[in-house]
Protein backbone atom coordinates (compact mmCIF):
# COMPACT_ATOMS: atom_id res chain seq x y z
CA UNK A 1 0.00 0.00 0.00
CA UNK A 2 1.67 3.38 -0.70
CA UNK A 3 1.69 5.99 1.98
CA UNK A 4 1.27 9.79 1.60
CA UNK A 5 3.44 12.12 3.56
CA UNK A 6 2.09 13.50 6.86
CA UNK A 7 1.60 17.26 6.92
CA UNK A 8 4.46 19.10 8.03
CA UNK A 9 6.67 15.37 7.72
CA UNK A 10 7.90 15.60 3.36
CA UNK A 11 10.64 13.48 4.04
CA UNK A 12 9.80 10.48 5.99
CA UNK A 13 12.20 8.40 4.88
CA UNK A 14 15.33 9.83 5.79
CA UNK A 15 16.78 7.97 9.01
CA UNK A 16 15.38 8.83 12.41
CA UNK A 17 17.67 11.39 14.47
CA UNK A 18 19.99 9.32 17.01
CA UNK A 19 18.35 9.26 19.79
CA UNK A 20 14.48 8.93 19.55
CA UNK A 21 12.10 7.30 22.24
CA UNK A 22 11.31 3.90 22.10
CA UNK A 23 7.55 3.01 22.64
CA UNK A 24 9.04 0.39 25.19
CA UNK A 25 10.17 3.34 27.79
CA UNK A 26 6.52 4.77 27.38
CA UNK A 27 4.38 3.30 30.26
CA UNK A 28 0.24 3.16 29.89
CA UNK A 29 -1.76 6.01 31.28
CA UNK A 30 -1.76 6.46 35.31
CA UNK A 31 -5.08 5.73 35.27
CA UNK A 32 -4.72 4.96 39.21
CA UNK A 33 -3.23 8.41 40.00
CA UNK A 34 -6.02 9.99 37.91
CA UNK A 35 -8.63 10.40 41.16
CA UNK A 36 -6.79 13.72 42.44
CA UNK A 37 -6.70 14.94 38.89
CA UNK A 38 -10.54 14.09 38.52
CA UNK A 39 -11.16 16.48 41.32
CA UNK A 40 -10.18 19.49 39.09
CA UNK A 41 -13.19 17.94 36.76
CA UNK A 42 -15.77 18.35 40.16
CA UNK A 43 -14.30 21.72 40.59
CA UNK A 44 -14.63 23.53 37.18
CA UNK A 45 -17.71 21.35 35.41
CA UNK A 46 -21.11 20.11 36.71
CA UNK A 47 -21.07 16.81 35.27
CA UNK A 48 -19.30 14.89 33.03
CA UNK A 49 -22.33 13.00 30.65
CA UNK A 50 -21.93 10.47 27.81
CA UNK A 51 -24.71 10.14 25.22
CA UNK A 52 -26.80 7.33 25.11
CA UNK A 53 -27.24 6.89 21.88
CA UNK A 54 -23.96 5.76 20.52
CA UNK A 55 -21.94 3.79 22.57
CA UNK A 56 -18.62 1.92 22.12
CA UNK A 57 -19.18 -2.05 21.18
CA UNK A 58 -16.88 -3.82 22.80
CA UNK A 59 -17.12 -6.88 20.91
CA UNK A 60 -16.14 -5.06 18.36
CA UNK A 61 -12.44 -4.07 19.20
CA UNK A 62 -12.42 -7.18 21.18
CA UNK A 63 -8.75 -8.45 21.03
CA UNK A 64 -7.73 -5.37 19.01
CA UNK A 65 -6.07 -1.95 19.74
CA UNK A 66 -8.14 0.94 19.70
CA UNK A 67 -7.60 4.22 18.01
CA UNK A 68 -9.87 6.67 19.81
CA UNK A 69 -9.52 10.11 17.94
CA UNK A 70 -11.47 13.24 19.30
CA UNK A 71 -12.14 17.18 18.01
CA UNK A 72 -9.43 19.16 20.31
CA UNK A 73 -11.86 21.80 22.25
CA UNK A 74 -10.01 22.58 25.11
CA UNK A 75 -7.01 22.56 27.58
CA UNK A 76 -9.26 19.60 29.98
CA UNK A 77 -9.31 16.93 27.20
CA UNK A 78 -6.33 14.95 28.66
CA UNK A 79 -8.66 14.80 31.73
CA UNK A 80 -11.84 13.82 30.19
CA UNK A 81 -10.60 11.29 27.61
CA UNK A 82 -8.61 9.26 31.44
CA UNK A 83 -12.30 10.11 32.66
CA UNK A 84 -13.75 7.80 29.69
CA UNK A 85 -10.74 5.58 29.41
CA UNK A 86 -11.18 4.70 33.12
CA UNK A 87 -15.28 4.19 32.97
CA UNK A 88 -15.27 2.41 29.46
CA UNK A 89 -11.72 0.87 29.28
CA UNK A 90 -11.00 -0.23 32.49
CA UNK A 91 -9.09 -4.03 31.00
CA UNK A 92 -6.69 -1.67 28.35
CA UNK A 93 -3.86 -0.16 28.29
CA UNK A 94 -4.31 3.74 27.86
CA UNK A 95 -1.58 6.09 26.05
CA UNK A 96 -2.10 9.25 24.78
CA UNK A 97 0.16 12.13 23.01
CA UNK A 98 0.63 15.73 24.53
CA UNK A 99 2.35 18.17 23.24
CA UNK A 100 6.02 19.17 24.21
CA UNK A 101 5.17 22.63 25.32
CA UNK A 102 2.10 22.04 27.16
CA UNK A 103 4.00 19.04 28.72
CA UNK A 104 6.51 21.67 29.99
CA UNK A 105 4.25 24.50 31.33
CA UNK A 106 1.81 21.36 33.07
CA UNK A 107 4.13 18.41 34.52
CA UNK A 108 0.87 17.04 35.80
CA UNK A 109 0.04 15.31 32.52
CA UNK A 110 4.05 13.67 32.02
CA UNK A 111 3.22 12.24 35.77
CA UNK A 112 -0.61 10.81 34.85
CA UNK A 113 1.44 9.30 31.66
CA UNK A 114 1.30 11.19 28.26
CA UNK A 115 3.90 10.58 26.38
CA UNK A 116 5.56 14.04 24.50
CA UNK A 117 5.06 15.11 20.65
CA UNK A 118 6.85 17.71 18.82
CA UNK A 119 3.96 19.15 15.76
CA UNK A 120 4.51 20.39 13.18
CA UNK A 121 7.97 19.25 12.59
CA UNK A 122 9.02 16.06 10.36
CA UNK A 123 11.07 14.81 13.40
CA UNK A 124 7.92 15.01 15.55
CA UNK A 125 5.59 13.52 12.79
CA UNK A 126 8.39 10.35 12.02
CA UNK A 127 8.62 10.10 16.28
CA UNK A 128 4.75 9.88 16.58
CA UNK A 129 4.23 7.22 13.76
CA UNK A 130 7.04 5.27 14.97
CA UNK A 131 5.57 4.95 18.38
CA UNK A 132 2.39 4.87 17.95
CA UNK A 133 2.88 1.68 15.42
CA UNK A 134 4.65 -0.07 17.93
CA UNK A 135 2.22 0.97 20.46
CA UNK A 136 -0.68 -0.50 18.98
CA UNK A 137 1.09 -4.04 18.28
CA UNK A 138 -0.40 -4.57 21.99
CA UNK A 139 -3.88 -5.84 21.49
CA UNK A 140 -5.31 -4.39 24.61
CA UNK A 141 -3.56 -0.89 23.46
CA UNK A 142 -5.77 2.61 23.32
CA UNK A 143 -4.40 4.90 21.94
CA UNK A 144 -6.10 8.64 22.82
CA UNK A 145 -5.47 11.15 19.92
CA UNK A 146 -6.63 14.97 19.09
CA UNK A 147 -6.58 14.41 15.78
CA UNK A 148 -7.10 17.80 14.36
CA UNK A 149 -4.19 18.87 16.31
CA UNK A 150 -5.47 22.35 17.62
CA UNK A 151 -7.83 23.80 19.54
CA UNK A 152 -11.15 25.23 17.89
CA UNK A 153 -14.68 25.24 18.38
CA UNK A 154 -16.53 22.02 18.11
CA UNK A 155 -19.27 23.90 15.94
CA UNK A 156 -16.35 24.69 13.06
CA UNK A 157 -16.96 22.90 9.66
CA UNK A 158 -16.48 21.26 7.83
CA UNK A 159 -13.86 19.24 10.20
CA UNK A 160 -10.23 19.10 9.34
CA UNK A 161 -7.69 16.53 10.43
CA UNK A 162 -3.97 16.29 10.40
CA UNK A 163 -3.15 14.17 7.94
CA UNK A 164 -1.37 11.99 10.12
CA UNK A 165 -4.10 10.33 11.72
CA UNK A 166 -4.67 9.08 8.23
CA UNK A 167 -0.96 7.97 7.81
CA UNK A 168 -1.49 5.79 11.27
CA UNK A 169 -4.56 4.50 9.84
CA UNK A 170 -3.18 2.97 6.35
CA UNK A 171 -0.21 1.48 8.31
CA UNK A 172 -2.09 -0.03 11.58
CA UNK A 173 -4.97 -2.72 9.74
CA UNK A 174 -5.04 -4.32 12.91
CA UNK A 175 -6.61 -1.54 14.42
CA UNK A 176 -9.80 -0.18 15.37
CA UNK A 177 -10.79 3.24 15.17
CA UNK A 178 -13.54 5.14 16.68
CA UNK A 179 -14.23 8.84 16.59
CA UNK A 180 -14.98 11.14 19.70
CA UNK A 181 -16.88 14.35 19.98
CA UNK A 182 -16.72 16.48 22.84
CA UNK A 183 -18.51 19.82 23.63
CA UNK A 184 -18.42 21.73 27.06
CA UNK A 185 -21.43 23.48 27.06
CA UNK A 186 -23.00 26.30 29.85
CA UNK A 187 -26.54 24.98 30.44
CA UNK A 188 -28.34 25.22 34.01
CA UNK A 189 -26.01 24.98 36.51
CA UNK A 190 -23.07 27.67 37.58
CA UNK A 191 -20.51 25.40 36.29
CA UNK A 192 -20.48 23.89 32.52
CA UNK A 193 -21.11 20.68 31.21
CA UNK A 194 -19.16 18.42 29.72
CA UNK A 195 -20.61 16.38 26.76
CA UNK A 196 -19.14 13.23 24.99
CA UNK A 197 -20.53 11.50 22.29
CA UNK A 198 -18.94 8.06 20.36
CA UNK A 199 -19.08 7.84 16.86
CA UNK A 200 -19.24 4.43 14.77
CA UNK A 201 -16.23 2.02 15.17
CA UNK A 202 -14.19 1.41 11.71
CA UNK A 203 -11.69 -1.58 11.64
CA UNK A 204 -8.47 -0.39 9.64
CA UNK A 205 -8.03 -3.62 7.74
CA UNK A 206 -12.02 -3.28 6.36
CA UNK A 207 -11.00 -0.46 4.00
CA UNK A 208 -8.13 -0.57 1.83
CA UNK A 209 -7.31 3.56 1.80
CA UNK A 210 -4.22 5.67 1.03
CA UNK A 211 -3.49 7.82 3.32
CA UNK A 212 -5.17 10.88 2.27
CA UNK A 213 -8.38 8.71 1.16
CA UNK A 214 -8.48 7.72 5.24
CA UNK A 215 -8.45 11.19 6.42
CA UNK A 216 -11.70 12.09 4.78
CA UNK A 217 -12.88 9.22 6.33
CA UNK A 218 -12.26 9.76 9.35
CA UNK A 219 -13.19 13.78 9.30
CA UNK A 220 -16.51 12.41 7.96
CA UNK A 221 -17.10 10.37 10.66
CA UNK A 222 -16.17 12.67 13.71
CA UNK A 223 -18.18 14.88 12.13
CA UNK A 224 -20.97 13.23 11.76
CA UNK A 225 -20.46 12.54 15.70
CA UNK A 226 -19.92 15.80 16.53
CA UNK A 227 -23.47 16.92 14.34
CA UNK A 228 -25.18 14.30 16.59
CA UNK A 229 -23.83 15.85 19.93
CA UNK A 230 -24.45 19.40 18.93
CA UNK A 231 -27.85 18.10 18.27
CA UNK A 232 -28.01 16.74 22.11
CA UNK A 233 -26.68 19.72 23.35
CA UNK A 234 -29.24 22.07 21.97
CA UNK A 235 -31.63 20.20 23.24
CA UNK A 236 -30.48 20.33 27.17
CA UNK A 237 -32.09 17.18 27.61
CA UNK A 238 -29.82 15.76 30.91
CA UNK A 239 -31.91 12.45 30.33
CA UNK A 240 -30.23 11.95 26.80
CA UNK A 241 -27.08 10.82 28.66
CA UNK A 242 -25.78 8.94 31.34
CA UNK A 243 -23.58 11.09 34.37
CA UNK A 244 -20.27 9.20 34.43
CA UNK A 245 -18.87 12.06 37.09
CA UNK A 246 -19.98 15.06 38.87
CA UNK A 247 -23.62 15.72 40.07
CA UNK A 248 -26.49 13.10 39.73
CA UNK A 249 -29.27 15.40 41.00
CA UNK A 250 -30.00 18.07 37.95
CA UNK A 251 -29.78 22.05 38.68
CA UNK A 252 -31.94 23.08 41.56
CA UNK A 253 -31.92 26.17 44.05
CA UNK A 254 -30.87 28.99 42.15
CA UNK A 255 -31.27 27.50 38.92
CA UNK A 256 -35.29 26.69 39.41
CA UNK A 257 -35.44 30.13 41.25
CA UNK A 258 -34.02 31.96 37.62
CA UNK A 259 -36.46 30.10 35.79
CA UNK A 260 -39.79 31.20 38.20
CA UNK A 261 -38.42 35.04 37.64
CA UNK A 262 -37.86 34.89 33.85
CA UNK A 263 -41.51 33.69 33.54
CA UNK A 264 -42.81 36.04 35.54
CA UNK A 265 -42.24 38.40 32.91
CA UNK A 266 -43.38 36.54 29.75
CA UNK A 267 -46.41 35.58 31.47
CA UNK A 268 -46.41 31.69 31.34
CA UNK A 269 -45.67 29.01 33.49
CA UNK A 270 -41.60 28.70 33.89
CA UNK A 271 -40.25 25.26 32.86
CA UNK A 272 -39.44 22.56 35.72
Amino acid sequence: MEDENVEGAPELDREPPEREAKATEISPLRIALYGREGERLARHFNAVRLSKSQRPDPALARGRPLIIYLNHSSWWDPLICLELARELFPDRRHYGPIDAGTAGQYRSFTRLGFFEVEPGSARGARRFLALAQELLGQPDAALWIPADGRYCDPRERPVRLRSGIGSLASRVRQAVLLPLALEMPFWEARFPEVLARFGEELPAGDADLRAGDWTEVLEDRLQSALDALAAESLARDAARFDVLHGAIAEAGGLANAWRRFLGSFSGGRPSS
